[in-house]
């Protein structure tokens, strides 16, 4: 059964993270940071020299980080006691000074109590999976954990009995088209708790050290963070859509890991062998011998599959169906991640919406930049700006486009740079974003390309989630008058710029050699502020014409992290200039025909109802655990979802199928605002043609 999106309760814990197997070898797996002390002294040092807000680590940031830490490792207050938190609090104010010399002690401390909790605890939950609940009975569980404080052994007990009360009455409620079966419910809980114990576990000291100084990072700011060599490698892979392995996402379940799926077009695909729901008992480079990796870490799994294209790796394989067990041997090679680069498409919106204009729909899942790729002379570095570039050369060639709307729904941002080229693309010259330096300096960044490469009528959407680059890209549109933003209200509000640095002494940070991996800090050294000098920081970039949507209503968004940097505003920059796609009648006229369409089309007022329950439940505490009432709950936003978004009950389509824009009722009134924004352009130039 399909899970349904925007379910507001986040009770269960995460436990079926999926990886991508790929690059770089199993000799890494000797090179760990651990509990090195010069690591937490050179981190310390940095964020303090680097750290825009140029705050010293003391006192307050020391009971920042213990309270981050805490918080971390137990969310939803299940695991400590108040007599666990009495006896921690003692060093709330000493952690800076702890920290400072390299001494991580306390988050060892912390961590090694919370591990036998987590066993003490995860027993209890298997005790009360096989007992009876009553559904009838009219009680809540509490889903704020501001509303609670860590409590006693007898109240911490009450509090596993609703949540294990929860979690199967929600499996129940997912079982619409046959009768629930209690026997398994009960076994699929099990496994859960099962996987949440073997994962903690398993935590390497390496990956303490990682929380521990990332809780103190975003002690200064949401932001910053240490990232782990294992970390880092991952975050490039994201960034450069490319790595090199056998192709495979693989999960962890019950001990095993198991193929979760097989990556079209990688190794692994074109040997055929290896299928989903396989498990991999063992793995082997080209030479030596097998290790076991039956309830290993799949970190340390995938490490040891990752190497260089070319490379061989051996794979022990027990197959789903039958059982028997086979030794595939493969080539590694480079996989690209198709599925998370620019895409674009033509639509004739005569056939979608009746209306006789062509648009050309872009979407940018991201800001993605292969910077060792660039930074080596590879003249085919994966690069948003490029395919960009390549997507509105493509419109040309099927004859043109009266508009182009650029999709970055759901876009977190990326590279700086990516998004100043972007922007260059639909703008002649002048300055991108400005940037503010530690110091208080501001300095612009200017459009480089002086080549327009699309002079048309440009729409861009955006939501809560568009942060960062993404920001930055829907301001420039704005200011320079050179399109209109449709969406929710505002944009995420992150005004601020991360960059990843090496974690290295001084001494050793320019040699090519380290002598230690220590990972890289990913640390907030700039903010950057539009060309008409205002910050998105908190605010975003707000949507000329808004659209109903029930994230719009929830709480994301930069105002809503702890630690956030405020607003602010700095004189405009120099040479900006009114591209003349926008003005205050046009935009006024495109609002008032949209919300007549709006408030005309069932499906946003079916929507404006949900919206309105979602608030309402928003602003709750609890959750009711009689079947009944929950699962009319249910059934009703269930009944909505299947007949407002029926595409969340079909099939998974292959990346190669899924539609760029597809077809539904929020989508065809973009295309709406987009023909009348057409329409309204011609008409303008009719007229002061006469």
């Amino acid at each position: 059964m399909k899970s349904q999106l925007f379910r507001r309760i986040a009770l269960l814990s995460i436990v079926g993270v999926c990886l991508i197997v790929s690059t770089i070898g199993a000799q890494q797996l000797a090179t760990e940071t651990g509990g090195d002390p010069a690591t937490a002294r050179l981190v310390c040092k940095m964020i303090e020299k680097s750290h825009i807000g140029q705050h010293k680590i003391d006192d307050e940031i020391s009971m920042g980080l213990y309270d981050r830490f805490i918080e971390d490792l137990d969310p939803n207050k299940l695991y400590f006691l108040k007599s666990d938190i009495d006896s921690f609090i003692k060093d709330r104010k000493n952690l800076d000074d702890q920290l400072l010399v390299g001494n991580i002690d306390f988050a060892r401390k912390v961590f090694a109590r919370y591990l036998d909790l987590v066993d003490q605890q995860i027993n209890r939950a298997h005790e009360l999976i096989d007992q009876d609940f009553d559904f009838t009975v009219n009680e809540e569980i509490v889903t704020d954990a501001d509303a609670i404080d860590y409590g006693t052994e007898a109240e911490r007990e009450e509090r596993w009995r609703k949540r294990i009360k929860y979690e199967m009455l929600d499996l129940k409620l997912e079982e619409k088209d046959k009768e629930a079966d209690i026997k398994e419910i009960r076994e699929q809980l099990h496994r859960r708790y099962r996987t949440i114990a073997s994962n903690l576990r398993l935590t390497d000291e390496h990956e303490i050290l990682e929380m521990y100084l990332t809780a103190l990072a975003r002690s200064f700011d949401p932001h910053s963070s240490y990232m782990s060599p294992q970390t880092l490698e991952d975050f490039q892979i994201n960034m450069r859509l490319s790595l090199e392995g056998i192709g495979a996402q693989l999960r962890y379940e019950d001990g095993f890991t198991v193929v979760y799926e097989v990556v079209k077009g990688g190794a692994a695909d074109k040997d055929g062998r290896l299928q989903a729901k396989d498990k991999i008992v063992a793995v082997g480079q080209e030479d030596g011998e097998f290790v076991d990796i039956v309830e290993m870490k799949l970190k340390n799994v995938v490490r040891l599959i990752r190497g260089k294209s070319g490379t061989k790796v051996r794979l022990r394989v027990k197959k789903a169906e039958g059982g028997d067990t086979a030794v595939y041997e493969m080539v590694r090679q480079k996989i690209e991640l198709n599925e998370q680069e620019v895409k674009g498409e033509v639509l004739n919106l005569q056939d979608r919406i009746g209306q006789p204009v062509k648009v050309g729909v872009i979407n940018i899942p991201s800001f993605y930049r292969d910077f060792a790729g660039a930074q080596n002379g590879d003249r085919d570095f994966k690069s948003t700006e490029k395919d960009v570039r390549k997507v509105l050369a493509d419109f040309n060639q099927q004859g043109g486009v009266d508009a182009v709307v650029i999709d970055l729904r759901n876009n977190g941002g990326g590279a700086l740079s990516e998004a100043i080229g972007v922007s260059g693309l639909f703008i002649t010259e002048g300055p991108v974003v400005q940037v503010k330096e530690i110091d208080g300096t501001v300095r612009s960044h200017n459009d480089e390309n002086k080549d327009l490469v699309y002079d048309g009528p440009l729409v861009v959407i955006c939501n809560r989630l568009s942060a960062s680059a993404s920001e930055i890209f829907a301001g420039v549109i704005v200011d320079y008058n050179r399109g209109i933003v449709v969406g929710d209200y505002t944009t995420h509000g992150k005004g601020t710029v991360q960059n990843v640095m090496p974690v290295a002494d001084p001494l050793f940070r320019f040699r090519l050699f380290q002598p230690q991996d220590r990972g890289a800090l990913k640390l907030t050294i700039q903010q950057f502020y539009r060309v008409n000098g205002d910050s998105t920081q908190n605010r975003g970039v707000r949507s000329d014409i808004v659209l109903p949507s029930r994230i719009d209503h929830m709480d994301l968004g930069e105002s809503f992290l702890d630690n956030a940097l405020a607003f602010d505003h700095i004189p405009r920059a120099k040479g900006v200039y009114n591209a003349g796609f926008t003005s205050g009648p046009i935009i006024d006229q495109l609002q008032k025909e949209s919300m007549t369409r709006v408030k005309e089309t069932e499906e946003f007022q079916k929507l404006e109802k949900q919206i309105d329950r979602l608030v309402e439940r928003k602003n709750r505490k609890s959750v009711s655990l009689n079947e009944s009432v929950l699962g009319k709950e249910r059934e009703q936003d269930d009944n909505e979802n299947n007949d407002l978004f029926p595409e969340l009950n079909s099939e998974e389509e292959s990346d190669e199928d899924k539609e760029v824009f597809p077809k539904s009722f929020y989508n065809d009134e973009v295309l709406e605002i987009t023909s009348d924004y057409v329409n309204v352009l011609r008409q303008m130039k009719i007229v002061q043609g006469r």
